[in-house]
């Protein structure tokens, strides 16, 4: 289906801004402007990939991105690349060895949350303190608690790890995509959790000390609506690599997904990547 837009902006995609209002309000970074997208709901948008990635760090052109946006060589030597950001328990920066201490002196050993959410059921995440709420946004989740504040990812990956044993870590994007899971009580389920949780925080207390691992046992519930007017019966992927031209009525906005009525588009794995946008 072609359209007529009135409308457009050529750049570099990044991930999606999004702000913790009733609903959330999203907006769009091309290049160096910013298209606010919920006002384009019900709304017809076209995003043509123009054949051309720039690495997020350096600007090089690259052929393929990885690691959400990253050339090969920053992806081989950045510490934002590293395993230990997907495995934070792996941290090897006590052991003199992190690519970047600089860097990790102000991402890693700063202050963390272990949390509850409810994205499409019950899982346990982590975050830095100054990521809260954007990390329950970009996961799309509907509900959020924080349980535990920690002094280091390493710690916050150690009690994720620890908690593992009776919780899923991972969302499942088709069925964020289908619609909002049902509502849990988050603080019953935190509180279900207490001997495992109790004994994996005496643990990290008694190796890194009481003040570095804090239950947080008075914090509220946050709950999270999304701008989606209609969910898709049946996902359907897009893709700019198999086919660099997207368009279609924009049906809704969750997690870093752009719902269309002709598929969804995870424009978090396409960071980098050179695109036209119409509206």
């Amino acid at each position: 289906m072609s359209y007529q837009f009135e409308h457009s902006m050529v750049g570099d995609l990044r991930k999606m801004h999004a702000q913790l209002v009733e609903p959330v309000s999203y907006q769009l970074p091309i290049g160096e402007q910013m298209v606010e997208l919920n006002h384009l709901i019900n709304q017809p948008i076209q995003l043509e990939y123009l054949g051309e990635i720039h690495c997020i760090h350096c600007g090089r052109r690259s052929k393929k991105s990885f690691s959400q946006g990253y050339c090969y060589p920053c992806f081989k030597k950045l510490p934002q690349c590293d395993t230990c950001i997907m495995s934070p328990e792996k941290c090897h920066y006590h052991e003199g060895t992190c690519r970047d201490s600089q860097w990790a002196d102000q991402f890693c050993m700063a202050d963390h949350i272990v949390y509850l959410a409810n994205s499409t059921g019950l899982k346990v995440g982590i975050t830095r303190v100054n990521q809260i709420p954007t990390r329950w946004l970009d996961q799309g989740a509907v509900q959020a608690l924080p349980i535990v504040k920690v002094s280091t990812r390493q710690q916050s990956g150690l009690l994720e790890k620890a908690l593992k044993q009776q919780l899923n870590d991972k969302t499942n994007w088709r069925a964020l995509l289908k619609g909002n899971a049902e509502l849990i009580d988050l603080q019953q389920e935190r509180d279900k959790l207490a001997p495992l949780l109790d004994q994996a925080i005496a643990e990290l207390q008694e190796k890194f000390g009481i003040q570095a691992v804090q239950p947080l046992t008075n914090s509220e519930v946050v709950s999270i609506g999304y701008p989606v007017n209609a969910y898709p019966s049946k996902i359907t992927t897009h893709n700019f690599d198999k086919n660099p031209l997207v368009n279609g009525k924009l049906m809704g906005i969750k997690g870093q997904y752009l719902i269309l009525d002709t598929g969804v588009l995870n424009i978090r794995k396409f960071t980098a990547y050179n695109v036209k946008m119409s509206w």
